[in-house]
């Protein structure tokens, strides 16, 4: 699995923790929903801003295997 897929797999399962839809979720991390959309296709990934606003969300959800397996220190 490579980082682009790994990241898809993250996008989807803190929308999916949130229960949110990709325009929610997009609203959430101050994003367009069709840059959600992409994430989850592969075919881009979050910028540096965006992995650090998921890292916050995560950290707020106290959610620490997605945490430990997507952001290992």
């Amino acid at each position: 699995m490579n980082e682009t897929q790994d990241m898809a797999e993250l996008v989807v399962r803190l929308r999916q923790r949130l229960k949110l839809t990709q325009e929610q979720l997009a609203a959430r991390l101050g994003v367009t929903c069709p840059t959600v959309n992409r994430w989850e296709n592969r075919k881009s990934r979050p910028s540096k801003l965006a992995l650090k606003l998921i890292k916050s969300t995560l950290e707020q959800l106290g959610a620490e295997d997605l945490l430990t397996q997507y952001f290992p220190h």
